[in-house]
């Protein structure tokens, strides 16, 4: 029996969850070390989980990814990306003894999961090996997928309809400012955000797991579980025999509902090439939450009217074009008070954070001005690489990028 009262009310806590890939220094070939980042316990034993202070780190199936997130929830962002910043300093010492470092942006740009794939090893392997026996997990979207989640917190099926109305309405957005995975097996996808890409078919096997990626339009405990978790629990039956799967896990959708711990956790935002950028965009998504919620750009019960449909297809255009996609639809675009009959989506997102900015701190305000001026970081690279740039310049640009993620700053390309 699932609680509805969670100990945190709407806007009272969030979190941050930061996933970065483990590469070798020179090459940036992905190793299977998570280990080393996450050390011993007594008994000499590999972890799979730590805490260093009010930072955690984990691992969850693949062993080329380290995952640094907030230990607990906590009441503001402010300052985190210094903190998450202290953190990557440390592994990366701890790395640099096995010639190794962390690497971020959402995909690697040649990682052949099939052949470089190493499920973690030390806990949770019956899960795991479940994943990749229905699955197949040596796949990019299981193995080559890296993002950041925001979770934020609510109580109850008022708060949770309010929250996850304006998370739907926001979902379609996201990519027009985090995109970040441009490349896949060595050359330009097709898409900014290769990941939502790969992420929407990784399941197809059981489609209700990932449904639309955008969520369906349900706004209670009771709806949620009748369209969502029941049809997940029956769909993944006649595979999880022997019945290690659970729910909560298994719903892969953009956003999903965690009422074991009264919280919404957002997994459309690719990581960025530092945590201050991380941090900034998740203060922004907040932001925008907020307002959204609040009635600020639009009647509240109006996001509610949604549909899912349409609002898939929106986040199909900002998957391939990020910021340069054309938003059309008018009704979303009243979403966020815009009259006019067509934006494209980096315009809107200018829009909302003149809006926003003054409920953001002022660091992230600084980095987010830079962020909509440059242009998401795939169109950066892009500009810098193109549609087939070779494997030596791939490795030049993306250790440019291991250098912004260490020295905690915004990746400009070198025109």
């Amino acid at each position: 029996m699932i609680s509805l009262k969670a100990p945190w009310h709407l806007w009272d806590r969030c979190g941050v969850e930061l996933e970065y890939m483990i590469v070798d220094k020179k090459t940036l070939k992905v190793l299977p070390r998570a280990d080393i980042g996450l050390g011993k316990d007594e008994h000499g034993d590999f972890v799979s989980e730590t805490e260093h202070g009010p930072v955690g780190l984990s691992n969850e199936l693949v062993a080329h990814v380290l995952e640094i997130k907030c230990a607990e929830p906590v009441a503001s962002l402010k300052g985190w990306g210094n903190i998450f910043h202290k953190e990557i300093l440390l592994a990366n010492k701890k790395y640099a003894e096995i010639g190794a470092m962390l690497l971020p942006t959402a995909c690697h740009p040649f990682m052949d999961p099939l052949t470089e794939t190493h499920l973690w090893p030390y806990e949770s392997t019956e899960i795991y090996h479940t994943y990749d026996r229905i699955f197949n997990c040596k796949g990019h979207g299981w193995a080559n997928l890296q993002s950041t989640h925001l979770n934020l917190s609510f109580s109850g099926d008022e708060e949770f309809g309010a929250l996850h109305a304006a998370v739907r309405a926001l979902l379609p957005l996201i990519p027009a400012i985090a995109a970040s995975s441009p490349y896949l097996d060595g050359s330009y996808s097709g898409y900014k955000d290769a990941r939502i890409e790969i992420y929407r078919h990784n399941q197809e096997r059981v489609p209700s797991i990932t449904g639309a990626v955008i969520p369906e339009a349900v706004f209670n405990y009771a709806d949620y579980d009748r369209e969502i978790f029941q049809k997940v629990e029956r769909d993944i039956a006649p595979f999880d025999t022997e019945h290690l799967l659970n729910h909560f896990f298994l719903n892969s959708r953009g956003a999903i509902a965690r009422f074991d711990r009264g919280a919404v956790e957002i997994r459309l935002v690719d990581i960025q090439e530092c945590p201050d950028a991380d941090v900034a965009i998740a203060e922004l998504e907040t932001a925008t939450l907020k307002a959204l919620a609040a009635g600020t750009f639009c009647d509240p019960a109006f996001l509610r009217t949604l549909d899912t449909q349409k609002l898939a297809a929106i986040l199909a255009k900002t998957t391939a074009l990020a910021e340069d996609a054309v938003i059309d639809d008018t009704d979303y675009l009243r979403t966020f008070g815009i009259i006019q009959g067509t934006m494209h989506a980096g315009d809107l997102w200018k829009r909302i954070f003149e809006a926003m900015k003054s409920s953001i701190s002022q660091a992230s305000a600084v980095t987010l001005a830079k962020i909509l001026e440059r242009g998401t970081l795939s169109t950066s690279l892009y500009k810098a690489l193109g549609e087939d740039p070779g494997h030596e310049l791939i490795v030049y640009e993306y250790a440019r990028l291991a250098e912004c993620l260490a020295q905690n700053t915004l990746y400009e390309p070198e025109l």
